[in-house]
């Protein structure tokens, strides 16, 4: 990914993006050829010269802190939004290297974690989204349908962008689908930003766009979002319905620890304790996990 580029695509898509009046610009009516901000409007309002602010969306200028913080105020970019817009512009500045990263692996420390929590479904993705390990509760509840020890091997471990927009049971997974794709979309572009030059990650992106219209669409939005605590509701072919808080906590070393849980007394702690114990112990196929389960929905039902 092209560092310049990229900073003068994310310029351009949010000037676009917001409207004048919004801003206090007044247009006395006129018709314009394009929406949102012009250039000249923009340059105005962050305190810079028109052919200074074009010659930053053409990759031809660096801007100093001050200068990004008054483009972002001028864009009323949110934090993230402002954080991801100075790292593109530090990436801009870098000169590009184009060695691909050496694998990520999880920490001894990270496993530790993964091995206590047991009872709970964890996740550990990597830079931009790749499985670096699960639990078994993790697997279960996310991709029981896949190899169980698909991230021990690097070379095919999933990754989350690619099943939330090429598979059809994690796209059957989220009730809101859309409102999960697009905080994905929003987390790979923050990615896009902090690993201008990971080649892995040009060509996920790549594939994504080609094999997916609407992750072609979103990308091109360059909406940039981060939640470290989102609300799912899920419909998991296992246990049916449940309302799942997703939790991430992130390392020095730049992966993320998802952590999932249910309200306490709730039906959706009640689905979640069905699956992770007809999940504890080894043995039994999906197709058989998948019938128990059933089987103990069913006895609990008779019960009450």
């Amino acid at each position: 990914m092209d560092g310049k580029r990229q900073l003068g695509e994310f310029l351009r898509a949010r000037r676009s993006q917001v409207r004048p009046e919004d801003l206090g610009v007044v247009t006395y009516g006129e018709r314009r050829r394009v929406p949102g901000l012009r250039r000249e409007e923009l340059a105005r309002l962050a305190g810079v010269s028109e052919s200074y602010y074009a010659r930053l969306e053409q990759g031809q200028s660096q801007a100093s802190p001050d200068v990004l913080d008054a483009i972002a105020q001028a864009l009323r970019l949110s934090e993230a939004e402002g954080r991801h817009l100075r790292e593109l512009s530090a990436g801009a500045r870098r000169r590009t290297r184009t060695r691909r990263p050496a694998p990520e692996r999880v920490s001894p420390a990270v496993a530790q974690l993964l091995g206590v929590l047991s009872e709970v479904p964890v996740v550990v993705t990597g830079r931009y989204g790749d499985v670096l390990a699960w639990n078994r509760a993790g697997h279960a509840l996310y991709a029981g349908h896949l190899d169980p020890d698909a991230p021990d091997r690097p070379g095919e471990r999933p990754n989350l962008a690619r099943l939330v927009f090429l598979d059809a049971h994690t796209r059957d997974l989220y009730a809101d689908w859309p409102a999960k794709a697009r905080a994905v979309v929003g987390t790979l572009r923050l990615a896009s930003g902090q690993y201008p030059d990971d080649p892995g990650l040009a060509s996920l992106v790549g594939e994504l766009t080609v094999n997916n219209a609407e992750f072609a669409a979103m990308w091109a939005d360059h909406r940039v979002k981060t939640s470290d605590v989102a609300v799912h509701k899920m419909r998991h072919p296992l246990v049916g319905a449940m309302d799942v808080t997703q939790q991430t906590l992130h390392t020095e070393q730049g992966q993320n620890v998802v952590v999932a849980t249910t309200e306490a007394d709730s039906p959706s702690r009640a689905a979640m304790t069905l699956l992770t114990h007809s999940t504890a112990a080894p043995g039994p196929s999906a197709g058989r996990r998948k019938t128990i389960a059933k089987q103990t929905v069913k006895e609990t039902a008779k019960d009450t």
